[in-house]
């Protein structure tokens, strides 16, 4: 669980009722069985009850939770874990020893008990550090970030352990049904906890337990595994960083003409946002900008690389140098062309905000072009499948998934590629074709041989508009944010028989946007699952994509019975007083996401791998 946290898809929700020690205590009653949550989580209870970190058994307290609580209780958590662990190691090795009959609930659930406070800190760390990145988090994240790939090496490379699982699957084995005697479960209850142990078994294998204690190899996988992780996160903060610093501002109404008014009004609404923003110290000049209103048709537009600003400039722009600086610019992130930027800015803002010693020494560290570090993780990911005994690491992945063989994922790609080009041949001819008739001269034959990387997504557009006389932009009316929310909800209804309710004022949120919602079953009345929305795009502090991560799981071993899940899209925002209009595509992505999403939350297992 921990591990998967280290790689990490309106109305607005307010917090003040889950603030009320009534109202806290009946969420909790409903979610968690307390005595297992308790235990789970025992730390002190004078921590705990001033770092929300530690505060294990209910939804996250997203308004009390400050970066600098992070060092304090990944210390606090990983102080008890350790000794925790090596406690239950000793009673292992010994009931091994003694040939005790090892039973599923031995090992698995107490290690799940044990880890959860680590889970549940990391888990609102990494997500925090996804959708509301700033400095100080990144530091603390980075900070701790070591502590916890070493905490999951711990375990995945415990032999004690090891040995614990594979005696309570021999047990298995050995019994003439193929479950523990004294197991009072139904088929299902036995289907997933024999999925349990052999995820668990297969974890711990690809974790390195096969290493011998001290090895050159076990050295050698820690060393990699560690540097995987930080360079994830830089790769990562690179990204971010890099969609940040560009802004190309167009002046000419010209330059805009033909673009739809919603872009047009985004790119205004943007420029006003980074105008705001450059004022700095001068509140007068900061309130005229605020208190004026957004003119989508007279500008001036900023347009930014958030996916939402991207495409439609990619898609509408009319003046192809524009449309070439916003791909470039796209393109180079975080390389070596934005690099030396990024490095003077991130150098600047560490010096102001005396983040760091200047002192300090970074020649290890990753820089801000991720082209080194792409080849870095690569070179790293085939010498860590080398280690494990596998030919790559495609081999290496594909261990854990559905897809039997390296070939056969070729085979389906080439299968895929066979169909699928000779229509995206056609395709781009006709666009072409178009492009040359209606362009004018800069696309004819003799100044353009073929349409560049920035012209294609402008005049396929067009030919989707010319053949099907509709445009996009004439769909978003129809698209309208809770417009959208409300057929999904009927539609989750009607397949599933659930019920999704608007629970703003339960849950706390990081962000006014975020909304909250609540699942019932239609049938029993019952609170079955719970979930986060983040709808918009907020290029400053989000990462771009789309996801769906878990905030709580469904546990036995917890005691929780309703599980919560994050749903992370970066769709067109609301301009002023507007709401938001999602494009087609935006509206497949929250599809999609939602599809995860009632995976996690409508999922009837409730025994799970607590660690890689």
């Amino acid at each position: 669980m921990v591990n998967a946290l280290l790689h990490q898809s309106s109305s607005t929700a307010t917090h003040s009722a889950a603030s009320s020690p009534s109202h806290a205590a009946s969420i909790v009653a409903s979610r968690v069985n307390m005595s297992s949550a308790v235990e789970a989580a025992s730390v002190t209870s004078s921590v705990a009850s001033s770092n929300p970190l530690l505060e294990c058994t209910d939804l996250p307290k997203f308004t009390a939770i400050e970066p600098s609580q992070l060092t304090p209780a990944i210390g606090s958590i990983l102080e008890k874990l350790e000794a925790d662990f090596a406690a239950l190691e000793a009673k292992l090795v010994e009931g091994v020893n003694e040939k005790v009959i090892m039973r599923y609930d031995d090992v698995l659930p107490v290690v799940e008990r044990m880890q959860h406070p680590l889970g549940y800190a990391w888990g609102i760390a990494s997500h925090l550090n996804g959708v509301k990145n700033g400095d100080e988090l990144r530091a603390a994240y980075e900070e701790n970030q070591p502590k916890i790939v070493n905490a999951n090496m711990k375990f995945s490379q415990s032999k004690p352990l090891y040995d614990a699982l594979l005696a309570v699957q021999r047990g298995w084995e050995g019994t003439e049904d193929g479950e523990c005697k004294d197991d009072d479960v139904d088929d299902f209850a036995t289907a997933q906890r024999r999925r349990a142990i052999e995820n668990a078994i297969r974890s711990m294998k690809l974790g390195g337990v096969g290493f011998e204690e001290g090895s050159a190899e076990q050295i050698r996988y820690k060393e990699i595994k560690m540097r995987q992780a930080e360079l994830s996160t830089a790769f990562s903060n690179n990204v971010l960083d890099a969609t940040k610093a560009f802004g190309l501002v167009v002046t000419s109404p010209e330059d805009v003409d033909g673009v739809p008014k919603s872009a047009r009004a985004m790119w205004a609404q943007a420029y006003r946002q980074d105008a705001i923003k450059e004022c700095k110290d001068d509140d007068e000049k900061k309130r005229a900008l605020e208190d004026a209103k957004i003119d989508a048709s007279s500008g001036p537009w900023r347009i930014t690389l958030d996916g939402p600003s991207y495409i439609a400039a990619m898609q509408h722009l009319p003046n192809r140098a524009l449309r070439k600086e916003v791909y470039m610019g796209y393109m180079t992130r975080a390389s070596e062309f934005t690099a030396d930027i990024l490095e003077r800015m991130d150098e600047e803002k560490r010096k102001k905000d005396a983040i760091v010693d200047e002192k300090e020494e970074k020649k290890d560290k990753p820089g801000k072009n991720n082209v080194p570090i792409i080849k870095e993780i690569l070179k790293n990911k085939k010498e860590l499948a080398g280690l494990l005994g596998y030919s790559n690491y495609a081999e290496m992945s594909l261990a854990s998934k559905m897809a039997p063989s390296v070939t056969s994922v070729a085979d389906l790609s080439n299968l895929i590629l066979e169909k699928a080009l000779p229509a995206a041949e056609r395709e781009l001819a006709a666009a072409t074709a178009l492009a040359r008739e209606q362009g004018g001269d800069e696309y004819s034959e003799t100044n353009l041989e073929k349409l560049m990387p920035w012209d294609t997504s402008f005049w396929i557009e067009r030919l989707k508009e010319k053949t099907f006389e509709l445009k996009e932009e004439e769909l978003r009316p129809y698209f309208a944010l809770d417009a959208v929310l409300e057929g999904m909800f009927k539609l989750i209804e009607r397949i599933f028989d659930i019920e999704v309710r608007d629970a703003s004022g339960k849950a706390e949120v990081w962000h006014p946007d975020v909304q909250f919602f609540e699942l019932y079953d239609k049938g029993s009345g019952e609170h079955v699952a719970s979930f986060f929305l983040d709808p918009y795009s907020r290029p400053a502090d989000k990462r771009g994509g789309a996801w769906m991560a878990d905030c709580l799981g469904k546990s036995e071993a917890l005691g929780i019975n309703v599980p919560v899940a994050y749903l992370t899209c970066n769709g067109s925002p609301p301009v002023g007083d507007k709401p938001s209009l999602m494009t087609f595509r935006e509206v497949e992505t929250l599809f999609h996401e939602t599809g995860h999403g009632l995976q996690h939350m409508l999922t009837r297992a409730t025994d799970s791998i607590p660690f890689p």
